[in-house]
């Protein structure tokens, strides 16, 4: 009986180099290459102002990478010129992976994503963490102002095309799956920790989801 190929193995089947990358894509088409943008232009505002939700990409010091969601009501996320972006933190469970990550590496991306709008949008750029109570403030949310923000340097702005959105048909009604079909964070915790019982782990995390979203 052969053995499957060791793929992990097998150099003629990767890209090392810029070049080589470039010649198995092919052109960046015209479009494309001229898209980007280095400020926030009323179209990224508004989307930005609309947007509840995006994914916050970051690095640490030695290149392990993270990708975090962050969220709250359509235009949380405050625009505070043409290239400045303040992001609040909202309370979560005080893992901190990007907040630490920024402290060693300031480089991060940002998506931002619209229900109902297949086109994203993507920021690129450098973050500090801030605490100042006049920066902070206008972000209050149900009352609670949060204690810490990100305050992002834009490098990079563009949109990005619909095809993943199309393919994957987010937003489709039909594609929403039924919550029946897999676990509660709750019993995956208890399981994959073993220190707790499922029905304390789902008790804990309705509590937290009930009371501490802010």
């Amino acid at each position: 009986m052969s053995e499957a190929p060791d793929h992990d193995a097998d150099a003629a089947g990767t890209i090392d180099a810029p070049e080589a990358l470039r010649v198995h894509v092919g052109p960046v088409l015209p479009l494309a290459e001229r898209k980007v943008m280095r400020r926030l232009d009323r179209f990224a505002r508004d989307f930005i102002a609309l947007s509840p939700f995006l994914v916050l990409a970051s690095m640490d010091g030695e290149g392990r990478a993270d990708a975090s969601p962050r969220g709250d009501a359509p235009g949380f996320v405050r625009v505070l010129d043409a290239a400045t972006l303040l992001i609040p933190d909202r309370r979560g469970n005080n893992r901190v992976d990007s907040f630490g990550n920024v402290l060693a590496n300031p480089g991060i991306g940002l998506i931002f994503l619209v229900p109902g709008i297949d086109e994203t949008l993507r920021v690129n750029g450098r973050a500090r963490l801030v605490t100042g109570a006049d920066l902070l403030e206008p972000l209050a949310a149900q009352g609670k102002v949060p204690t810490t923000g990100l305050r992002v340097s834009v490098d990079e702005v563009f949109f990005h095309c619909a095809k993943a959105l199309i393919r994957s048909r987010l937003w489709a009604p039909e594609s929403r799956v039924e919550r029946a079909r897999f676990p509660s964070l709750g019993r995956i915790l208890a399981e994959q920790s073993g220190t707790v019982s499922v029905a304390d782990a789902e008790r804990a995390m309705e509590e937290g989801y009930r009371t501490r979203l802010y």
